[in-house]
């Protein structure tokens, strides 16, 4: 496992959606406060300007402010509005999976559920899918489904911030889309999917599918190209009901009396 990320570093990432003139603070401070705070249990712009405010100057300093003060409920507010969200995102998923095992990131779930809180008035809520970490029990990335998109579009989006390669992904019947699956495979991952009776004709494709491979296995179980040789009451391999080894340039009667059905298969011909 690599060595963990540096939080501000993978801030610094993020394109700073202001204009140079009139910057007061830097754009990894603020960010940094953000994530600080949230992972507090702050959960608005108030709570998290007031949690700066509450720890003061160290954490100001710690984080890169200039000033003794950190930022206002407004800043936050003018902010998040410009802000990157993809890249936001997209970084803090990379800074995350850097402070787990692989262990902790084998199995990825997928899952699309409406943000808490989050509808206002006739205002539908956000729309979420997120990327859960089975092991670790934690959520290592999200992404916001767009009114003009759903689910399946959102979650092509997660996998280019998810750490997919050597993993498995999971979710339900409704992730079960082919260029989905197909961008799982190119990235170096596997996927567990449920289909349900809503797809016939997936279910049944699978179906023939598992139907054809139990088949083979069957066929090659049953199929052997030499007969084996059966023992002798002595515990030794004998020919015609003689004991012991046939003398060199003897012919095996069983080579003529029971040939085998398939001829070629383990006789002079196979080697061609």
């Amino acid at each position: 496992m690599s060595a963990p990320l540096s939080l501000l570093d993978v801030l610094a990432d993020i394109p700073d959606p202001r204009h140079r003139r009139g910057i007061r603070h830097p754009l990894p401070a603020i960010l940094g406060l953000a994530v600080l705070a949230m992972l507090t249990g702050c959960k608005s712009y108030q709570a998290i300007a007031q949690f700066g405010r509450d720890k003061g100057f160290a954490l100001a300093q710690a984080l890169g402010f200039r000033r003794g003060k950190t930022p206002t409920k407004a800043t936050y507010s003018v902010l998040f509005r410009r802000l990157d969200v993809v890249a936001f995102e997209s970084v803090l998923a990379r800074w995350i999976a850097s402070r787990l095992s692989e262990e902790e990131l084998a199995v990825l779930a997928l899952d699309g559920k409406t943000l808490r809180g989050s509808r206002d008035g006739e205002l539908p809520g956000q729309h979420l899918v997120a990327a859960y970490a089975v092991g670790a029990a934690a959520v290592v990335a999200q992404v916001r489904v767009d009114a003009k998109t759903n689910e399946h579009k959102a979650a092509l989006q997660l996998l280019g911030i998810l750490p997919v390669q050597g993993r498995i992904v999971t979710g339900d019947a409704l992730f079960c889309q082919r260029d989905l699956c197909q961008e799982i495979v190119a990235a170096g991952g596997d996927y567990v999917f449920t289909v349900k009776d809503n797809q016939p004709s997936l279910a049944i494709d699978i179906q023939a599918g598992l139907r054809w491979e139990e088949q083979q296995r069957q066929s090659v179980a049953a199929f052997s190209p030499r007969r084996s040789a059966r023992p002798t009451p002595s515990g030794q391999h004998g020919h015609d009901g003689e004991q012991g080894a046939r003398p060199a340039g003897a012919a095996d009667p069983a080579a003529d009396d029971e040939p085998d059905e398939e001829p070629g298969l383990g006789g002079p011909e196979a080697g061609l």
